[in-house]
């Protein structure tokens, strides 16, 4: 079994920087795609960005060049760098993390810009 534990999230202005990071622990074998998604009042879950074992990244659009994904593979942890936020980056941002064949969610951590 793997256990998520997400830390980083808060309140920030318009503009301001976050870092959310998400480090796996357990019975851990191999660790495959590591990501972030966020979900936000309303909406449906969409992913953020994705970090796969290799160090390829994929992001979705409103967040290219502002948000910066990152792992460490001893650490088993994954970092969300967010750059100037705006507004609608508010949301609960969860981890995902694909190990030994299943997949694994954190518990979410919430992420709030003020205007």
């Amino acid at each position: 079994q793997v256990q998520l534990v997400e830390s980083g999230g808060g309140l920030v202005q318009a503009g301001g920087s976050l870092r959310l990071a998400c480090a796996a622990s357990g019975s851990i074998f191999d660790i495959n795609a590591m990501g972030w998604y966020r979900q936000a009042p309303g909406e449906q879950r969409e992913l953020v960005a994705l970090i796969t074992s290799r160090g390829n990244t994929n992001y979705v659009g409103s967040v290219k060049g502002r948000f910066t994904i990152s792992r460490d593979n001893v650490k088993n942890t994954v970092y969300l760098q967010m750059n100037s936020l705006k507004p609608e980056d508010t949301a609960v941002y969860y981890c995902h993390v694909d190990a030994d064949r299943s997949g694994y969610w954190g518990q979410g951590t919430q992420v709030t810009v003020s205007s």
